[in-house]
């Protein structure tokens, strides 16, 4: 189950942080496997927004290969992993653009993402939400890349903009500048009743 602490509860400790994890996961390396178990659901949740389900099972599965991989690297100052694996997942989203653009470019004109699964996806689609929808993926994909990747680690991923400047590797500045660019333009591609809430 993904937390939103970065504890390292789930990995048998029972204390420490996910920079904890990555740490033991240098000498012991099946200890990566709580950084996995804690994070994959919202990175692989993320990438589905963006790319559509099967695309996401590729991206997020490369996530954490390029994590495992580089975990030597990883800043042990930083407590929580998820800034830094959303940084790996949007560089490997950049790689797909086109994908993403045909993504919410079709969610434009349609509408709808694929069939709803399950309770949570058909709760999801209420009316207020299929009103926003067409609008919604319209603006997304009329966006530009960095725009969007600011967006989207916010409102989508629940990354505040400090920790989406740590992802994207980007000053304080240029987020709050990317973030309220794309906010503004979301909110005038929204229809009127919906933009109180947007």
């Amino acid at each position: 189950m993904t937390t939103r602490t970065g504890t390292d509860t789930d990995a048998g400790t029972g204390t420490g942080t996910d920079a904890a994890a990555i740490e033991r996961s240098l000498r012991e390396p099946e200890s990566f496997a709580g950084i996995f178990d804690r994070h994959y659901d919202a990175i692989h949740g993320y990438a589905a927004r963006r790319l559509g389900p099967v695309a996401a099972d590729d991206v997020a599965a490369e996530t954490f290969l390029i994590a495992f991989d580089r975990r030597g690297d990883y800043d042990l100052r930083r407590p929580d992993a998820r800034p830094w694996l959303y940084g790996i997942a949007s560089n490997l989203i950049a790689r797909r653009r086109r994908a993403e653009a045909r993504h919410y470019t079709a969610l434009a004109r349609t509408g709808a993402d694929g069939p709803s699964e399950g309770p949570e996806e058909r709760a999801a689609d209420r009316l207020d939400a299929s009103a926003a929808r067409r609008p919604l993926a319209a603006a997304l994909a009329d966006l530009n890349d960095g725009d969007r990747d600011v967006l989207l680690l916010v409102a989508w991923a629940g990354l505040t903009p400090t920790e989406a400047g740590e992802a994207l590797g980007l000053p304080a500045g240029t987020i709050r500048s990317r973030l309220h660019r794309a906010r503004t333009r979301v909110r005038a591609a929204l229809p009127d009743h919906l933009k109180e809430s947007a």
